[in-house]
């Protein structure tokens, strides 16, 4: 696909963008126990926003050391953004927005959508679970579903926003399995889908091609199956 913006699985849910005028973007950064992230991806020395779909472990997962070290600041849900603010993220770091909200950044901006799932942050309600809309001024959308399964908003999603690329998780167990989830991102109708929080223990050893031979049998959006680590936007 022709775009400026670079895009990286790290395995699980956490995916890496570079803007095209080079902010680093990380979301649902679970990388140091993550263990299907590469020991060379793990550390973070470079970060100017941290995105979050929702509170539980294995989605907030750096983000405080993230935010720490390299100043980043971080967005999410208001209850969220809260919960962390409490435990030590500094204030001027911290951007609380919710369902329905847009937040603009110098060439993106990101709206927060509904997920059907459930949040806490060790043991706190965390808000309501999202997904994300990455929109990059006069380039491409990307929509990260966060953890969810299929509901009829949907529709409505690839209406209004006409994402380019949708993360779709295809674990099943926690999330939608990869069949639902390629009815899913049929509703949002984008030129290309990349199924993501699968592979990572044993309960969510879904098979991506699975998802990719379903989806691509009855709509013309592309698959793509990257290797973490690489960029799956060239």
């Amino acid at each position: 696909m022709e775009t400026n913006v670079q895009a990286f699985w790290l395995g699980h849910s956490a995916v890496k963008l570079i803007s095209p005028k080079g902010h680093v973007i990380y979301i649902d950064p679970f990388l140091t126990h993550n263990p299907s992230t590469p020991d060379s991806l793990k550390e973070v020395a470079e970060a100017d926003f941290v995105l979050l779909t929702h509170g539980h472990e294995d989605h907030v997962g750096d983000t405080q050391e993230i935010a720490k070290n390299t100043g980043a600041k971080v967005l999410g849900i208001v209850e969220l953004i809260g919960l962390l603010q409490a435990e030590g993220l500094a204030d001027d770091q911290a951007i609380a927005f919710n369902k329905g909200g847009t937040v603009h950044f110098d060439d993106f901006s990101v709206t927060m959508v509904s997920a059907n799932h459930s949040s806490s942050y060790k043991g706190q309600y965390a808000g309501d679970p999202a997904g994300l809309v990455i929109s990059f001024e006069d380039d491409i959308c990307i929509y990260h579903m966060g953890d969810t399964n299929i509901f009829s908003d949907l529709d409505l999603y690839g209406e209004l926003y006409e994402p380019t690329v949708v993360l779709a998780p295809i674990g099943d167990h926690f999330t939608m399995g990869p069949e639902e989830a390629a009815y899913a991102v049929e509703m949002l109708d984008p030129d290309y889908a990349m199924p993501i929080h699968y592979g990572t223990w044993p309960p969510i050893a879904s098979d991506p091609n699975v998802f990719k031979e379903v989806l691509e049998e009855f709509t013309e959006t592309n698959v793509l199956i990257p290797e973490i680590g690489e960029n799956f936007l060239t």
